[in-house]
């Protein structure tokens, strides 16, 4: 994962008197990094929807980072080489961090293929803010699913470069969570995150 280049030497970073424990004490609760990682097709955007769905009900303050939405606009400049994946994902770790400092509970929903770029979003927050999920479906099943067809393009040959089929994806070694999405439904995995959530703490379940 590429790392922010040096800012200039004029600049300076501005101190802000609403802090993140102010936010905090604001909201009701502190925040963080639910980082959902995973194969396309894996499962990840639906689990991100149902999650901010239950934590909004709950009176968390949310948002949702999602890969294809964050190509539209802040990564819309980006290809899929490795080095523009390593700053698409740089890119979206740095908001997320902006959001946690503003209080919110950021659910990221990325492929976000490669271990480094993921330890080094981790390394951007407090120990206890950045939750990795490994949403985990066998290749065979994210394929078999396939709700956009693209694995049946790079079958093809039609879309190059593609996360399980020729570039790889390298799971999590140690995640906070992991979701077997080939034997949990959608809500389901939702609620092994929300339970783990409620256990350390982020809110208190309904």
């Amino acid at each position: 994962m590429r790392t922010s280049t040096m800012p200039a030497p004029h600049l300076r970073w501005q101190a802000l008197e609403v802090d993140k424990d102010a936010h905090a004490a604001l909201n009701g609760h502190r925040p963080r990094v639910l980082w959902l990682t995973g194969l396309s097709g894996a499962g990840k955007s639906t689990i991100a929807n149902r999650l901010e769905h239950e934590l909004f009900a709950a009176g968390v303050h949310t948002c949702v980072l999602d890969g294809d939405n964050v190509r539209h606009g802040l990564c819309g400049d980006l290809g899929f080489s490795d080095a523009d994946r390593d700053e698409n994902i740089r890119r979206v770790a740095e908001v997320a961090k902006l959001m946690v400092e503003s209080g919110l509970v950021v659910i990221v929903a990325f492929i976000s293929p490669f271990r480094a770029e993921r330890e080094a979003a981790r390394a951007l927050f407090e120990p206890d803010e950045f939750v990795e999920v490994f949403v985990d479906a066998p290749l065979d099943v994210a394929e078999a699913r396939d709700p956009k067809g693209l694995y049946r393009k790079a079958r093809a040959g039609e879309l190059n470069g593609f996360t399980g089929i020729d570039a790889p994806y390298e799971p999590p070694q140690a995640p906070e969570l992991r979701v077997d999405t080939a034997r949990l439904s959608p809500e389901a995995a939702a609620q092994v995150i929300l339970d783990h959530l409620a256990r350390t703490g982020l809110y208190a379940a309904r």
